[in-house]
């Protein structure tokens, strides 16, 4: 019993060293904090998972005595909800030990409760591809944005790699949420769908996915002596491709996809370069059609709807 209150002094002692070493870092440029602060928390997280191990009754107890203690010294950033993050954080970097530093600590505190690994490298992935505020991240968790990815790969996302080659597949959502300031689905038309979009361009391109850059409206097409317009276009850095979007306010139908795929492939004839990717479709409705889906075979055209939500008042 001796030995394992000593064991416990020991780590608290080192604890208290890695927190002061991190006091003084605290004049340096936020970077540089920020950097040393994340170093920091992960260190406390070893200890405290050399301390406690995996014994959740005997953890939570000594957690429960650390906190306390550590709270009275160095203020309520130590509680113990706080040093069950810290643990998560070293337990979820241990094997890398790669911390992204386009991530704060305030991102990590609102990502690592996830219990679900997929889920949770989803939100680490998203701040690190979107370069995301912590409002940012949270509006994205609270809109549930990995319960609405259409890939059937989701369960098994892993954290981002230098050899990442990302695929369509696994940025869509279903559905796309779009916020307006009144909901009256009975009178919207694809017209105000658009100026809608438009209006809410961030966040459109956010529920798209990574590296979407807007191209433009109503792209003007001439087939023969005749013009068609396609709704919205997009560029997408990552995939190289240009993607183009038809927004339907009913249910799909089958002629909607043979629609975008005639448009798919003027860009692929008349537009698109030879550096660039296979053009790429999406069809935006307001409601899915499980036996044409089922025979859509394209993996260039995607299929998603779109929620209407109420835009939430900023209070300044």
């Amino acid at each position: 019993m001796e030995n394992k209150v000593n064991l416990k002094d020991e780590n608290l002692k080192r604890i208290k060293e890695l927190i002061e070493s991190n006091i003084v870092f605290q004049r340096k440029s936020n970077i540089i904090k920020e950097r040393n602060r994340l170093e920091t928390y992960y260190n406390i997280g070893r200890e405290i998972v050399e301390a406690i191990g995996i014994r959740s009754e005997y953890g939570k107890s000594l957690l429960k005595e650390y906190s306390k203690e550590l709270t009275t010294l160095y203020g309520k950033g130590y509680n113990y909800t706080n040093l069950k993050n810290m643990r998560q954080l070293y337990l979820t970097f241990k094997k890398s030990r790669t911390m992204c530093d386009l991530l704060s600590w305030s991102h990590y505190r609102y990502i690592l409760p996830i219990k679900e690994e997929s889920k949770r490298n989803y939100y680490i992935n998203l701040c690190i591809q979107n370069r995301l505020t912590v409002r940012k991240l949270i509006e994205e968790i609270k809109s549930k944005s990995y319960e609405r990815l259409i890939s059937p790969n989701k369960n098994n996302i892993k954290l981002l790699k230098e050899s990442y080659e990302p695929k369509i597949i696994d940025m869509i959502k279903d559905p796309i949420i779009i916020e307006c300031d009144k909901l009256i689905i009975e009178k919207i038309d694809e017209r105000v769908l658009k100026e809608i979009l438009l209006e809410n361009i961030e966040k459109t391109l956010l529920n798209l996915g990574v590296g979407f850059s807007f191209v433009g409206s109503e792209q003007r097409i001439k087939v023969g002596n005749n013009y068609r317009f396609i709704d919205l276009v997009f560029f997408n850095i990552e995939l190289n491709c240009f993607v183009l979007i038809e927004l339907k306010i009913k249910k799909l139908d089958i002629r909607d996809i043979g629609q975008l795929e005639f448009y798919i492939n003027y860009y692929d004839t008349e537009i698109r370069k030879p550096y660039h990717n296979k053009t790429i479709g999406i069809i935006i409705c307001k409601k899915n059609d499980k036996g044409i889906l089922k025979y859509n075979k394209k993996d260039n055209i995607l299929v998603t709807t779109y929620k209407l939500s109420k835009k939430q008042l900023v209070n300044n």
